[in-house]
């Protein structure tokens, strides 16, 4: 039916694969005047207005943004929807603002009603700054997970999250036990995992919180359940690094805890990773794990600077992720900004194509969604943005003297923010508009 057809004309960009694999130029595809063609949610044609135009059938709905930028949606591959109400909470390095402000954040999920309101929130700050998939961490609660995924099917989201699994070391009122906790994340598999765009993912909080049975049995759902994800944490500051020395003296290293219980490999994803070993990333490389880099947190925790040029030498996919709340914007533009400057400070660069591959295609793979969503390629999801290079005084004035596509992205990179997200869509249908 022509009634199911959809174009959007503009100038659209994507990733095509990594820049350190296919080269600058190669990895990222750029039409000045184009139209991306959706059908029932999929992307069905995408390539030059002069060329494409002419096959439309009559009157079909055509929407163009000819001073805009048209985008894949953004990639979040590690964030904790419960900490959003105290995203920029002042003074404190990882341990202690756990203690201080993640955990009183976290216990306030226990009333289903304030779990259920704060997940609609979540989403529509992910989706006003342009993020359409992401991986994140619920709380201890299952119904957190249930409010989660509830809100996010309304919503037709691509979203991936579970239930925090956590039987040390934190309050007691937001403790499980091994048992418990396995039995509520199978019960949550059961129920979600596979419907619409919904995947679980297991979420032992970090290996400081969880005993080895809790890992152990975290790994038996692994196994159980092959199609699931695995998120939790790794290395973000040298006291943690320390502190898993002194709870887990059996094991060779923080990543050895993760590897002994069965933890590893392509579906399992690690964030931070600042202080990683080069043994451990060889080993991550070595089981297909993935990393997320979240320069945002990491800065402002004072966690230290993850060197990425390493990470990705030694083989390891690498997406890029807010870690809200310790991170300090959904933006995955103004995370972006941040990225560049913790590289910059190792004498490393991020040219503004590999920015774009990170939080789109990049994000896709670390999260195994590559054939889902991440590029315009006909077959995948239609998730996209209409990015404003004119969303500000200042942000006009700086697009207006760039010259390249890289000088016009990197603009939005560095000056951009909610306010560049002009529209959203999930599967071809506009969810978002910024008023």
């Amino acid at each position: 039916m022509t009634s199911a057809l959809r174009a959007f004309r503009g100038p659209l960009v994507d990733s095509l694969g990594n820049p350190d694999e296919l080269g600058l130029e190669a990895s990222c595809r750029f039409i000045e005047d184009g139209l991306l063609l959706v059908r029932e949610g999929t992307i069905e044609a995408i390539g030059p207005a002069s060329a494409l135009l002419s096959q439309l059938p009559p009157q079909t709905p055509l929407k163009h943004y000819p001073d805009a930028l048209l985008c894949p949606g953004f990639v979040d591959t590690h964030i904790h929807y419960p900490q959003t109400p105290i995203i920029g909470s002042y003074g404190e390095q990882l341990l202690d603002w756990l203690q201080r402000f993640a955990f009183p954040a976290e216990r306030a999920l226990a009333d289903r009603t304030y779990a259920a309101g704060l997940a609609e929130r979540f989403l529509d700050e992910l989706l006003r700054h342009g993020t359409t998939t992401a991986l994140v961490f619920a709380s201890v609660h299952p119904h957190s997970v249930d409010a989660l995924f509830e809100a996010a099917q309304k919503r037709r989201l691509r979203l991936l999250a579970g239930k925090v699994l956590m039987d040390r070391h934190a309050p007691d009122d937001l403790l499980d036990s091994p048992e418990s906790g396995y039995q509520q994340s199978r019960a949550l598999i059961e129920r979600w995992h596979g419907r619409d765009r919904l995947g679980y993912a297991i979420t032992p909080r970090f290996a400081p919180t969880c005993c080895d049975r809790q890992l152990a049995l975290a790994g038996q759902l692994l196994s159980e359940f092959p199609g699931v994800h695995l998120q939790t944490h790794i290395s973000e500051t040298p006291a943690e690094v320390a502190w898993v020395r002194e709870l887990f003296p059996e094991r060779n290293g923080y990543l050895d805890v993760y590897d002994h219980h069965g933890l590893l490999g392509p579906k399992t994803v690690l964030a931070h990773g600042v202080h990683l070993t080069d043994e451990e990333r060889a080993r991550m490389a070595d089981t297909g794990t993935r990393l997320a880099f979240c320069p945002t947190s990491n800065l402002f925790l004072g966690s230290g600077l993850l060197d990425l040029a390493a990470t990705e030498a030694a083989g390891v996919t690498v997406g890029l992720a807010t870690d809200v709340g310790g991170g300090t914007s959904f933006s995955l533009l103004q995370t972006l900004a941040e990225a560049y400057k913790v590289l910059q400070l190792q004498n490393q660069r991020l040219h503004p194509f590999k920015s774009l591959y990170l939080a789109t295609l990049g994000g896709a793979q670390a999260l195994g969604l590559e054939q889902q969503i991440g590029s315009f390629a006909p077959g995948k999801e239609a998730d996209f943005l209409v990015l404003d290079p004119a969303a500000t005084p200042l942000l006009a004035d700086r697009s207006a003297a760039g010259q390249s596509l890289a000088d016009r992205l990197f603009a939005l990179m560095t000056l951009g923010d909610d306010r560049a997200v002009q529209e959203v869509y999930v599967l071809g249908q506009r969810v978002h508009q910024r008023h």
